[in-house]
Formats: C-alpha cells, structure tokens, sequence
C-alpha cells in the first residue's frame, strides 16, 4: 500500500456539499479528487484543468432497468458490427482533452 500523507484543508460548507454531490455522480472520492488535483498540478506545472460534468452526460448502466441494459448493451454491439469504433489513440485524446487524464500512466 503507498504512503500517504494528511492535509488539513477548512472550505466553506456549502461548497465542500456541493462539490461532494458532483464528485459523487463522477464517481470520485473527494480524497481521490484532492490526489488527482495534486498529481495534475505536479505534472502540468501549474493549474492543470477544468473537471466537470459533461452537459450529455452517459447513463449510469447500473441505475437501468435490465431491459434498458440489455438495449445499451446491444446498441454498443451494434455499433461495432457497424463500424462506429475510435483507435486506442483517439480514445487517448478523448480522455485527455475532455477530461485532463492522461492514459499514458
């Protein structure tokens, strides 16, 4: 397990709720929030990035009915026998520009 370390940071409450709440739908920790802010900063040099919800935000599969899974999942096939795929590097980019996480590692 990696060492870790504290920090003690005070924050307005309203805003500590309201960005647990967006974290939440993110499915990020505010602890995994602070860690990818930091690690952003260290590599970027900087202020790294903008995080936020996308305006059309993807389903959450597991919020579904299994009828409206087994229909994502068959319009995902679909699309594949379709052609409609993205190369590991546009996917790279798509993380990147859309999202400032880098696959790379």
């Amino acid at each position: 397990m990696a060492r870790t370390a504290s920090i003690l940071v005070h924050v307005e409450p309203e805003v500590k709720e309201e960005a647990d709440a967006i974290l939440n739908q993110l499915g990020i920790t505010m602890s995994g929030a602070i860690n990818l802010y930091l690690k952003q900063i260290v590599q970027c040099k900087g202020i790294p990035f903008d995080l936020k919800l996308p305006e059309n935000p993807l389903p959450n599969f597991f919020d579904m009915t299994p009828e409206e899974q087994k229909a994502y999942i068959q319009q995902g096939l679909d699309d594949i026998k379709n052609g409609k795929t993205v190369s590991l590097e546009e996917l790279k980019n798509i993380f990147e520009e859309d999202f400032g996480y880098s696959l790379e590692g």
